[in-house]
């Protein structure tokens, strides 16, 4: 396992990283326990949750599938998205952001939170006092790196300067969503990140399976699979299996195929060839897909294949 920094820290995390948003939702305990387990063996020493995935469930089943061995891995949550009625259950307030956390640390069984997320801007409260909650979590040992997700790249540069001109600890990660279907961060926020040394740690580097493969343009999909029925192909994230975005991966299978790789592979190192990529998380529901994703997440992709990858998206 290849390991990287996260930004211009001194913190190290394993190139291949495992999303933990399935457990609690599509998959329960014993099945997130061995994907746990396969991640560890495989050497995966990077786990990223959230204080709203599965309502609490992922980290309480992480915490739990961890164990005694919680010491020896790097742990990403979030706070910001509403998960109760509460007036501390959501947003960036200082009230708000303490309480996420100490609730966060009792599910997941852990007296700190490695790698701490604002997950999404709060536009009511000022960055300024969300920046001084999180630094206060830093100063009582209870977060030890801060980062932002769903940021633009404006609200990046913002907040690192509020951190710097009012001696805050600023964000050291960005956490975006960034595929070979989506790369709208390319414009802006990789800039922001390149300018600012955060290291970026994409999500949905599959697309929601799309750059597996599995969708085909004019089959019926799978009905056990994420977009298996017409209401997901509807939702927020049906422009994923798309007829535009199968058509792009045809051709991206096409690449693959030429090079003597999979698109899995193409997919994954496409993005940790990327130099502002710290990390990349990829989700899974059985131990066999923790297995794959890290052989297919390598940094060597050379500059021919990149720039094929780049001609059949049209780039």
């Amino acid at each position: 396992m290849e390991y990287r920094t996260l930004g211009s820290s001194g913190l190290q995390i394993s190139l291949a990283g495992l999303g933990c948003n399935n457990f609690g939702q599509r998959i329960g305990e014993a099945e997130s326990v061995a994907v746990v387990d396969a991640a560890l063996d495989a050497g995966i020493r990077f786990f990223d949750t959230a204080d709203v995935y599965g309502g609490g469930r992922s980290e309480e089943l992480l915490g739990r599938a961890l164990g005694r061995r919680r010491h020896e891995v790097v742990i990403a949550s979030k706070f910001g998205y509403r998960t109760g009625p509460g007036p501390d259950q959501g947003g960036g307030s200082r009230h708000s952001v303490i309480a996420s956390c100490e609730r966060s640390l009792r599910r997941l069984g852990t007296d700190w939170i490695d790698l701490y997320f604002m997950h999404v801007p709060d536009p009511d409260t000022p960055i300024e006092e969300t920046l001084d909650a999180m630094n206060w979590l830093v100063a009582q040992g209870k977060v030890r790196y801060l980062g932002c997700s769903n940021f633009a790249g404006w609200q990046i540069a913002h907040a690192q300067g509020v951190a710097r001109a009012g001696r805050l600890r600023g964000f050291m990660s960005v956490q975006n969503e960034w595929s070979l279907l989506e790369r709208g961060i390319e414009r802006e926020v990789v800039p922001a990140c390149e300018h600012h040394g955060l290291g970026i740690l994409p999500y949905f580097p599959l697309a929601g399976g799309a750059l597996t493969g599995k969708y085909r343009r004019g089959e019926r999909f799978d009905e056990t699979s994420r977009f298996g029925n017409s209401d997901a192909r509807k939702g927020m994230f049906g422009h994923f299996v798309s007829d535009a975005s199968l058509a792009r991966v045809e051709r991206l299978e096409r690449v693959a195929a030429e090079t003597g790789h999979t698109l899995l592979e193409l997919a994954l190192s496409w993005l940790a060839s990327q130099p502002t990529v710290s990390s990349v998380i990829a989700g899974a529901t059985r131990p066999e897909q923790v297995d794959n994703n890290v052989a297919a997440t390598r940094s060597d992709l050379g500059p021919e294949l990149i720039e094929a990858v780049e001609k059949a998206l049209g780039a």
